[in-house]
């Protein structure tokens, strides 16, 4: 009796995981940190440094034309994400993307973000 009972509730624990994947987990609220809030400069885009970065650090998981690999596509990030978001992304890393923040200084950031924000 002992080994039936213990099936039904392995069998109602797997029924109710598979209810909560395919309901969807409530998702987290971004907390505001208490500092100033960083607001990325306005600057010309430098589209062969960023390139050159793109080259470096991007391409394996994003693709050569922005189109998405492992990472999604990036083709028209900037219609859907600000470069205040998109600083935030690349620098602190999140949902599978790795962070730059100690791999890229907060120029080549900036560059980065600038020239991904044109890309509507």
């Amino acid at each position: 009796m002992t080994k039936r009972m213990m099936a039904f509730l392995v069998c109602l624990a797997c029924v109710f995981a598979v209810y909560l994947l395919s309901t969807g987990l409530p998702h987290k609220e971004e907390t505001t940190s208490k500092g100033a809030k960083f607001t990325v400069p306005d600057r010309p885009v430098d589209t062969a440094e960023s390139e050159r970065i793109y080259q470096s650090m991007c391409i394996a998981c994003h693709g050569d034309q922005l189109q998405g690999a492992v990472g999604p596509e990036l083709a028209h990030i900037g219609g859907t994400m600000t470069k205040e978001q998109l600083f935030k992304k690349i620098s602190s890393g999140g949902g599978g993307m790795p962070a730059f923040q100690s791999r890229l200084t907060e120029d080549e950031l900036v560059t980065i973000v600038t020239w991904l924000a044109s890309h509507q």
